[in-house]
């Protein structure tokens, strides 16, 4: 029965009928679960239909079922360089030349990664900045009504997901009871998550996405709890994410490179030092909340962009420094101060610090 619906698959991709081929692909993975070759074909299949985050996914379960076939690693080159992660497309593709060094085409898409990661290395776009007050969750709902995402079609999602996110790294929790660990995989690209949970004799449940901005896949990890699953993110960038998935719509803030400002220039922000004035801060916060009719930490933020965009290099590593070591209890300007030592962290008075551990 598979291989009458993979044979049908193979001539509906020839006569460039797509969609079925992914169709009649989808019903022979039915049969046959483990045969990586389907999985791989229908990759190419949803290449074609410009479905790339689907073919990434096809592409790491061919993998995963069989690392030594070739055309599952051309197969996710070819679609990571669709969606420009061309650090994650080269691996494969020089995974794939390994397997198979007489495929010219490996060489030739390795040859044009170089090329773009080139390009990446030497011009950084200057894009506008989204900010938190820019978007309210109802343009994002309203987004999501008119705006095709690049994830996985599932119907009738098994598990429930969400996010938070700190200033280097995001925390994305899957709601999953007592699932084992062996049964849970995941991928990390430069701007892809990927989940996938196969327990025998229930529905596969896969999550896939395009991220709203870039991670360090090597710094990313995940742990499978009694509860749920927990994924964290790397931030290739400290920027706010105002969404967990990519939509063509917000663009990701992109480093500027400020030239050093004067001491007269230098803006002031609070740091651990007690000779601090928090009352006129707290007042100028308030106002700006009072002008632009903003919810507390939407105005904070908006601050805080405000004088790390502005800062110069020294003061950016402070910030971020003082803000991470003293669990966000602690933001300091003053690099000479802060550089050489650990930031301890002091929560405000009548209340306790309590440091969590993962």
């Amino acid at each position: 029965m598979a291989s009458d619906l993979e044979a049908r698959a193979k001539e509906a991709f020839v006569e460039d009928h797509f969609e079925l081929a992914v169709d009649l692909l989808t019903q022979a993975i039915h049969y046959e679960p483990t045969k990586a070759e389907l999985y791989a074909d229908r990759a190419q299949a949803n290449i074609k239909l410009n479905n790339f985050t689907e073919a990434v996914a096809d592409a790491n379960k061919a993998i995963e079922l069989n690392p030594s076939l070739p055309k599952a690693y051309l197969r996710k080159g070819n679609a990571c360089m669709k969606l420009e992660e061309y650090q994650t497309a080269k691996a494969a593709l020089e995974m794939g030349a390994s397997l198979s060094p007489e495929n010219s085409r490996f060489a030739n898409l390795i040859k044009e990664c170089d090329k773009h990661i080139a390009e990446e290395s030497y011009t950084m776009p200057i894009q506008e900045k989204a900010t938190v007050q820019d978007v309210t969750p109802k343009d994002i709902e309203q987004q999501d009504d008119h705006q095709e995402k690049p994830t996985v079609a599932v119907t009738k999602p098994k598990y429930r997901h969400e996010f938070y996110q700190k200033p280097d790294q995001v925390v994305v929790t899957i709601f999953a009871k007592k699932i084992p660990k062996e049964c849970v995989t995941v991928d990390y690209g430069e701007q892809i998550l990927s989940v996938s949970i196969d327990v025998p004799g229930e529905d596969a449940y896969v999550f896939q996405t395009r991220l709203f901005g870039k991670i360090i896949p090597s710094g990313c990890r995940y742990e499978v709890l009694t509860t749920k699953i927990e994924i964290r993110l790397e931030k290739a960038e400290p920027i706010h994410w105002a969404s967990l998935e990519f939509t063509r719509d917000i663009t990701v803030a992109q480093r500027v490179n400020v030239s050093s400002v004067t001491g007269s220039q230098r803006p002031s922000y609070p740091s651990s030092k007690p000779t601090r004035d928090w009352d006129k801060i707290e007042a100028q916060v308030k106002k700006e909340e009072k002008d632009e009719k903003l919810d507390g930490d939407a105005a904070l933020n908006k601050f805080f962009r405000e004088i790390y965009q502005d800062a110069d290099e020294d003061t950016r590593r402070a910030m971020k420094k003082s803000f991470v070591e003293s669990n966000g209890t602690v933001l300091s300007t003053n690099w000479k101060e802060v550089g050489s030592k650990k930031v301890e962290g002091s929560p405000p008075d009548g209340m306790e610090l309590k440091k969590w551990e993962y």
